[in-house]
């Protein structure tokens, strides 16, 4: 019985459980910094500069999508406002890296971090 309910717990918690959480600012801030730390090996001056655009970025996303979903907004809309903020955040990243270290970001870094949705369907 010990074996089996073990098994089970640990199928639950593997599944999420059902009470996902989503990430705050800081949490995602320090998975982002650890990957332009091991990127780029960035000077302490530089990483607080890009930390604050990171952090700033992740706190206005959070806002924004809190405000469109408490109006009733649509996905659309969502991803809209999304793209804007990352535009922003691009160019304020302009200015603390540099362009291949920018190149690096766009092309490598910042796609896997997106989120991987499981493989296999959704639903029928």
């Amino acid at each position: 019985m010990v074996v089996a309910a073990t098994i089970s717990i640990t199928s639950v918690n593997a599944q999420g459980g059902g009470n996902f959480q989503r990430r705050t600012p800081e949490e995602r801030l320090k998975i982002v910094h650890d990957k332009l730390d091991s990127a780029f090996k960035l000077d302490a001056a530089t990483m607080t500069k890009a930390d604050d655009v990171f952090l700033t970025f992740y706190k206005d996303s959070d806002k924004k999508m809190d405000e469109i979903r408490s109006a009733g907004g649509a996905r659309e809309e969502m991803m809209a406002a999304r793209q804007k903020l990352m535009e922003e955040r691009d160019a304020k990243l302009k200015g603390v890296l540099t362009e291949a270290q920018m190149k690096i970001w766009k092309d490598q870094i910042e796609p896997a971090m997106r989120p991987q949705r499981p493989a296999g369907g959704g639903g029928q």
